[in-house]
């Protein structure tokens, strides 16, 4: 049966950011019915600024719900009577993780617990978690929390019960012109005539809003509990970023910053023992699942992967140059942009 979210309750944390308001422009489009739609964030300011692009008078299935994650209680009274949880919210900037550590564990592992509590004790039916590159084989503390926040919803399926409800986590890398991401800091910087290149080799995976809200949307509507869907994207040079924003611009060699990797990764080889490759998507499957993983990938036509395998940027084998990386900042950044 095809997903439809008309008619069903739904909140997503971290809703004011830029996943969230592209949830929640989705959701509006394709499932005008749908009941409520919960914003749930703790910046008052965002929400505000938000409630100018969705009012509630336009859109009066929507609400905005103050709120942090790390409190238990008040994701709790969040969660009445919401069918679908998408968890977004998390402190993912990499250097202030690294200097606040214990905050970026309040929010991205102790929050994640309280979201999995809530929708345990409030009879939710699906739960989505958001993850990130940085949670394969990470090396700084954004990441490890990642991936800990991971291992909890993975493992959330094992504490359900006899409830009816599904907990799976969608991993996805860069998202082209997201705050704090490249593309942004080179549209800043193109005007002085000089682009700084962390390294010369480094690769990311490419992908935009919209794909992440669709394959959140494709977790909802596939998920048997406990897996991790990642999206099969295309991946991109960092140089060809610089090319396609400041093609007369001098590239500076500046080195990468400390917890970065040089690739992304987002499958690792150990991870590949339990990874099933679909049309659109990797699988990753929990390693104790609590449905049949051969009905699993008979039903969705899946395969299991080589051993070996692991999935990074570095190894795709789809690539955008600089004229199609171009083309995504026109499409998905600055519709005026002209290189």
């Amino acid at each position: 049966m095809a997903l439809d979210l008309n008619h069903k309750s739904i909140l997503v944390t971290g809703g004011t950011g830029s996943f969230g308001k592209q949830f929640v422009q989705t959701v509006f489009e394709k499932y005008p019915q749908v009941r409520r739609l919960v914003v749930y964030s703790r910046d008052e300011l965002k929400q505000f600024e938000m409630s100018q692009i969705f009012p509630h008078s336009k859109y009066p299935a929507i609400r905005y719900f103050i709120g942090d994650v790390r409190d238990a209680e008040r994701m709790k009274r969040a969660c009445e009577g919401i069918d679908i949880i998408v968890h977004a919210a998390a402190l993912k900037q990499v250097p202030a993780a690294e200097y606040n550590p214990m905050e970026c564990i309040k929010t991205n592992i102790f929050g994640a617990e309280n979201v999995i509590n809530a929708a345990l004790d409030c009879g939710v039916k699906d739960v989505v978690a958001l993850s990130t590159d940085k949670a394969a084989a990470p090396i700084n503390l954004y990441g490890a929390t990642k991936l800990c926040s991971d291992k909890l919803f993975v493992a959330a399926n094992n504490m359900k019960g006899s409830r009816d409800l599904r907990f799976s986590v969608v991993r996805y890398g860069n998202v082209i012109g997201s705050r704090g991401s490249v593309v942004p800091f080179f549209l800043q910087r193109r005007h002085t005539g000089v682009l700084p290149i962390t390294h010369p080799d480094m690769t990311r995976f490419n992908i935009s809003l919209e794909e992440g809200v669709d394959l959140v949307l494709y977790a909802l509507e596939h998920s048997w509990g406990g897996e991790i869907f990642v999206p099969k994207i295309p991946s991109y040079k960092i140089t060809e970023v610089a090319k396609a924003i400041g093609p007369d611009c001098r590239q500076e060699i500046v080195g990468i910053r400390p917890g970065e990797k040089l690739h992304e990764e987002m499958i690792t080889e150990t991870d590949a023992l339990s990874t099933v490759e679909l049309d659109k998507y990797y699988v990753i499957l929990p390693f104790t699942p609590r449905w049949d993983v051969d009905d699993f990938i008979k039903h969705f036509g899946g395969r299991r992967v080589e051993p070996g395998f692991h999935y990074d940027s570095s190894n795709n084998t789809e690539w955008l140059d600089a004229a199609q990386i171009r083309e995504e900042i026109r499409l998905h950044v600055d519709a005026g942009f002209e290189a």
